[in-house]
């Protein structure tokens, strides 16, 4: 049986990505650092007969990790697949940002992604099989306006992506990253509506995604029909970034 951890699994897109690995079979651990949301996203797969544990906990707390993968042992056993999707976003001009700023957002998206994989990886690695998608941003390929500490965050996991496959890969674990433009969820409907109109109309595709096309992407990088892809960074974008 696969077992999935989640992160980030409360809204937006660790929320669509944790219900589709469910209805696709996978026993999924679904994290937030809400629990109360994470509690709702598995009372969610629960009332759909799919199968799912809530776990509340800050990924970039060593202490919240190890709980982490406790509660999902505990459930299920060793995860076979982790999915580092847990982030935020924050908006501001460079000149404006603190070193806090700075720093939180490194914390939640690059030191979390450490974290999570870093203790994954043993289990993985000891029966030479495991899959781990980190979710990146297409602004880690291309730059934001007003938000460069979240960029610079982004292209971080697509380096760490990158670097770890090279490693790992031979060994039997697929890493591999989504970057997606922008998604209709919570976390982008936090930023100006400026910058979502000015967005928006550069979009070739002319809209922005939606959480369930995102999650399908995620779903094939899980599966074994992904057999091949290792160190990429797959892009639900609408046209923004076209490699």
């Amino acid at each position: 049986m696969n077992v999935v951890i989640v992160t980030g699994a409360g809204s937006g897109i660790g929320r669509a990505v944790a219900i589709r690995l469910a209805a696709d079979g996978y026993q999924v651990v679904v994290n937030d650092l809400r629990a109360a949301e994470a509690e709702k996203t598995a009372a969610e797969i629960l009332v759909a007969k799919g199968d799912a544990i809530p776990v509340g906990g800050d990924v970039s707390r060593e202490e919240d990790v190890a709980a982490i993968f406790a509660a999902a042992r505990a459930a299920y056993g060793d995860p076979t697949h982790i999915v580092n999707n847990a982030g935020y976003v924050h908006q501001a001009r460079f000149v404006d940002l603190t070193p806090a700023d700075f720093d939180r957002m490194f914390a939640v998206h690059v030191r979390g992604t450490f974290l999570m994989t870093h203790a994954a990886l043993p289990s993985m690695l000891a029966r030479k099989k495991g899959v781990v998608v980190n979710m990146a941003s297409q602004l880690g390929q291309i730059g934001g306006v007003e938000l460069s500490h979240y960029s610079a965050a982004k292209s971080a996991i697509i380096g760490l992506t990158k670097s770890l496959a090279r490693e790992v890969s031979a060994l039997g674990v697929r890493v591999n990253a989504v970057a997606p433009g922008p998604i209709n969820t919570p976390l982008v409907r936090a930023i100006s509506a400026e910058w979502r109109k000015a967005k928006a109309a550069e979009l070739p595709l002319g809209r922005f995604g939606e959480p369930e096309e995102v999650a399908a992407t995620v779903a094939f990088l899980c599966s074994d029909e992904a057999s091949l892809f290792v160190g990429q960074t797959i892009g639900p974008n609408s046209g923004d970034v076209m490699l």
